[in-house]
């Protein structure tokens, strides 16, 4: 009798070990995470630029613009050279108030349903000095 009772036991025991062992692996694997992507305003080397001047995402990633050189400077959307010309997207992108101080920043997280393209963008008062950049949305 003990050993008909033992071999169910070490068979579920064994088969427990393996689903855990499968389960923590399943766990363990790296789950694919938003980044986040820093543009400098303004370059170290005293140009009115952004730096980098391209950002190349996935939908999901987010962009945060840090006040570095030459304020103030600001990140402003082109409403109509967005994808789909979407004018209400451009401006939630958009950040109109001014940064001054080093550090100050501002985020953009484009959405899960971003559509794929070029976003252009601009620093208002240092535009004519062709402060301009552009992320690129990734499918």
């Amino acid at each position: 009798m003990k050993f008909r009772t033992l071999i169910p036991r070490q068979i579920g025991l064994l088969l427990s070990t393996i689903l855990m062992t499968v389960a923590s692996f399943a766990l363990s694997a790296d789950p694919a995470t938003a980044a986040t992507y820093e543009v400098k305003m303004g370059a170290d080397t005293g140009q009115t630029a952004f730096v980098p001047e391209t950002v190349n995402i996935k939908p999901g990633d987010t962009v945060k613009w840090v006040m570095n050189k030459i304020p103030p400077h600001n990140v402003v959307f082109e409403g109509d050279k967005v994808p789909q010309g979407n004018k209400a997207l451009a401006k939630e992108f958009s950040h109109q108030q001014f940064a001054y101080a080093p550090g100050d920043s501002f985020k953009t997280t484009f959405p899960e349903d971003a559509p794929a393209g070029v976003y252009p963008y601009y620093c208002t008062p240092h535009r004519g000095a062709g402060m301009t950049g552009e992320v690129i949305v990734e499918d």
